[in-house]
């Protein structure tokens, strides 16, 4: 018999019995449709974290205090990072800029409304470093950190969380801790809540250490080499011997980066190695409707092998079956995953991204659990006997 021709009779087949058919694909379009979402989501948050820690600078440098091991806020109130650090930093060939940071969480509040911040208390280089966009006013300077002058400086999303929407809000006064700061700047496409580091700790917090120190290299190329340089500086001046006792923590943008997209790409690889779990139970599935379809067929078998087919025919007949219903079932589900990550990124707000290798493999994997699951019944019924199968009840 013709391919074509057993193509054919295998599609008749299907659609004798389409609900069986569309109960057998089941399995099929929740696997590849949970394997695509997983695959997607997970590289659109990939996408999405990398671009905040590079919009951060590729060229920097983030000191923290604190021993690696106590994590990214270096411990919280450990004072091992003071203003001379940065300063001496500073004076290194390769550097394009130095802030010392100190972070604090406090409520803003305007009138009625109120909005929780972390403030980062920064030098006027920080703007720079990061090359800040502004919707309104600008950055503060020198002479205001110096000063410790009380402006603030906010991130739109955050005018709009405090203020309600996005109004002219510069000159405008905001109170912290009963005291008052004018605003002088708003950042566009920001949460950031930013004042002159002197302020932060003098009014705020009354602190003389740094909770970090961000140290700009004059070209990315040039990080790991200004890390090397940093490491022996901050060691003499605090007195270390060896850098796995120090009492800072260095990190690059790029390591971050490294870091989460290792991360990331091993939880969606776990999460996608549990949805394909379902791919397996569909292909049972597949297994158990096929057999139960060599039975009812036993008859209809008889009369193609009465007629002149061969086994060949038979066994390419039902293959042909149990592959076109994983074929279909892995188009359903490639579009229903497809639309489900849009929706899905559109409410996170993560970047929609389908990778084709991910199709391209969902299709590839529902052909082949096609044939893996549909060999077994469909060599069962190449091995029925003409006569036996014709006498069957």
């Amino acid at each position: 018999m013709e391919l074509f021709e057993l193509f054919l009779l295998a599609t008749e087949a299907l659609k004798t019995n389409i609900v069986r058919t569309i109960l057998t694909m089941l399995g099929v379009i929740i696997g590849i449709a949970s394997v695509i979402i997983i695959v997607s989501l997970g590289q659109g948050t990939t996408q999405s974290i990398v671009s905040q820690i590079s919009s951060f600078g590729a060229n920097i440098l983030t000191i923290s205090a604190g021993r690696a091991g106590r994590g990214p806020g270096g411990g919280g109130t450990v004072d091992t990072l003071i203003m001379a650090d940065a300063l001496a930093l500073a004076k290194l060939t390769n550097v394009s800029g130095v802030s010392g940071i100190v972070s604090t969480g406090k409520q803003i509040s305007y009138g009625s409304g109120t909005a929780q911040a972390t403030i980062n208390g920064v030098e006027a280089q920080y703007s720079i470093m990061h090359s800040l966009s502004f919707a309104e006013g600008g950055f503060f300077s020198d002479s205001q950190v110096l000063g410790q002058s009380k402006v603030i400086v906010l991130g739109d999303q955050k005018v709009e969380e405090l203020f309600g929407s996005l109004i002219p809000v510069v000159g405008e006064t905001v109170k912290i801790s009963g005291k008052s700061f004018r605003i002088i700047g708003v950042v566009s496409d920001s949460s950031s809540v930013l004042m002159p580091i002197s302020t932060v700790q003098k009014v705020l917090l009354n602190q003389t250490y740094l909770n970090s120190i961000e140290v700009a290299a004059t070209d990315s190329k040039l990080v790991t080499q200004l890390q090397a340089e940093v490491e022996p500086i901050l060691l003499q001046r605090h007195k270390i011997d060896l850098m796995k006792d120090a009492d800072f923590n260095i990190r690059s943008s790029q390591e971050m980066i490294s870091s989460i997209s290792t991360m990331t790409g091993t939880l969606t690889a776990m999460l996608s190695g549990i949805a394909a779990i379902s791919l397996v139970v569909g292909g049972i599935g597949i297994m158990n409707i096929m057999l139960v379809t060599v039975t009812e067929r036993t008859r209809e078998i008889g009369l193609l092998k009465a007629i002149g087919a061969k086994r060949v025919d038979i066994l390419t007949q039902f293959l042909i079956e149990a592959i076109v219903v994983t074929l279909i079932g892995g188009l359903v589900g490639i579009v229903i995953g497809i639309g489900i990550t849009y929706v899905a990124a559109t409410v996170l707000s993560v970047p929609f991204v389908i990778s084709l290798w991910s199709v391209a493999l969902a299709l590839g994997v529902s052909a082949g659990v096609g044939v893996l699951f549909g060999w077994y019944p469909a060599n069962q019924a190449a091995k029925l006997q003409p006569i036996e199968a014709l006498r069957f009840e």
